[in-house]
């Protein structure tokens, strides 16, 4: 399986601002802000929680996961309502041929054929089906052909059937929700470790070239010790973080670091290991926050 290191697409807030185009409504549950307020912080008391606490509630957590669908879809979407993007699909120009849905598959890197393969498979007659010999052909390049000229609109149209967004959902978290997970469990890592793994494999997938989840994460063993070897768990995670700025600098799509310097490494500097609301955080310079 090819990793989304050499076939990821650029996050697609970057593309969006290029073209000038709005942003999408974000929920009244999760309003988007031009600041970030100091008060808006965790509880000195609950960033102070043992890492045994930590470890009883994990990204799995389905107030958790929520809050993770919500931070990926700021950084890849410029919008917080992560569920408006199952109808997303458009040519990024990045090399990677379409980028569509919540997770921003591709039909160059693998992920987009397996998830209209698993769509076929429960729903064989549904309106996607009959371009999986075309996504077979264009798997692994930029290539539109036998997908042009409905493919997108046929896309937006499985978007509304709960079928295709659950296959969907069932391929995120089977490629990379909850190998992140898992993987920050057995290092001993709370729910912001979790979510720092799981936005890394989003945009790098996983697989042995130098720049996929696995290295970033080597490269940080190299560095520090994880929890479960006896390491800092915040010191562990910055050298995590450096490790990930390190290979989204390798690659020009990726060399805004903003959803990790701006984000990811303001809640480390807080303390915030559980990701406790409320949230404040800037992607590309816009300001987000979940109450």
């Amino acid at each position: 399986m090819r990793t989304r290191s050499i076939g990821r697409a650029l996050p697609k807030t970057a593309t969006r601002i290029t073209l000038g185009l709005a942003l999408l409504a974000v929920p009244a549950t999760a309003v988007a802000t031009t600041a970030v307020p100091d008060s808006h912080r965790a509880p000195a008391a609950a960033r102070s929680a043992p890492h045994a606490a930590r470890a009883a509630a994990g990204l799995d957590d389905p107030a958790k996961k929520e809050i993770a669908m919500q931070l990926v879809s700021s950084a890849e979407n410029s919008s917080l309502d992560w569920k408006a993007q199952y109808k997303y699909i458009e040519d990024i120009g990045d090399g990677r041929g379409y980028t569509g849905g919540i997770i921003g598959f591709c039909s160059g890197t693998h992920d987009m054929l397996e998830l209209v393969e698993l769509y076929t498979k429960r729903k064989p007659d549904n309106i996607l089906a009959k371009y999986l010999p075309a996504l077979r052909e264009v798997d692994g390049s930029d290539s539109h052909e036998g997908l042009d000229p409905d493919y997108t609109k046929d896309w937006e149209k499985a978007a509304q059937d709960s079928e295709f967004q659950k296959a969907q959902n069932d391929e995120r978290d089977r490629v990379y929700f909850n190998p992140a997970v898992k993987q920050g469990k057995a290092d001993g890592i709370g729910v912001l470790g979790q979510f720092a793994y799981y936005d890394a494999i989003v945009m790098h997938g996983d697989g042995d070239d130098e720049t996929s989840f696995s290295s970033i994460r080597e490269r940080a063993l190299a560095e520090a010790k994880p929890p479960a070897q006896g390491g800092d768990e915040k010191t562990y995670l910055n050298a995590f973080l450096d490790a990930r700025v390190w290979a989204m600098e390798q690659e020009e799509a990726h060399s805004d670091t903003s959803r990790v310097d701006t984000a990811q490494r303001v809640f480390l500097k807080n303390g915030n290991l559980d990701l406790h609301t409320p949230l404040d955080w800037k992607v590309y310079g816009e300001s987000f926050h979940i109450d």
